[in-house]
């Protein structure tokens, strides 16, 4: 991340923009370059260890893994009509009204089911624990 040398060089108003920048706050007095520095150098393994302690964002347990992909099973699978209709809309193509309500739904689901499984895959690969 920082290092203190790379900080240091720097002057308030650009340590005053950096820790805007990052949403951190000074530790002490905004007067002092070192209340800036402390925050900036520290941030990282405050925010990992809260990581670490559960606090803030955190993982899910495997259950809700598991119920996202007893939703991604029940949503199922576009039948090849279905996926053709999805690929022509993809390509900007539009029905009629009324059937355009569908269509759109039909895009939506397979939208939703494709976000899901991507959300599922990047939770798999976190460790619990």
């Amino acid at each position: 991340m920082f290092t203190r040398s790379e900080l240091e060089i720097k002057t308030i108003p650009e340590l005053r923009d950096l820790c805007r920048r990052y949403g951190i706050k000074p530790t002490g007095s905004a007067a002092y370059k070192v209340s800036y520095i402390t925050s900036l150098m520290a941030f990282p393994q405050l925010a990992l260890q809260q990581v670490r302690e559960g606090r803030g964002l955190k993982s899910p347990g495997f259950s809700i893994i598991q119920f996202f992909e007893g939703v991604i099973d029940e949503i199922n699978s576009p039948t090849d009509e279905q996926a053709a209709l999805i690929k022509i809309t993809l390509e900007g193509r539009r029905m009629a009204y009324p059937d355009r309500f569908d269509q759109e739904n039909l895009l939506n689901l397979h939208k939703a089911k494709m976000h899901l499984e991507m959300a599922v895959g990047l939770l798999s690969h976190i460790k619990y624990g």
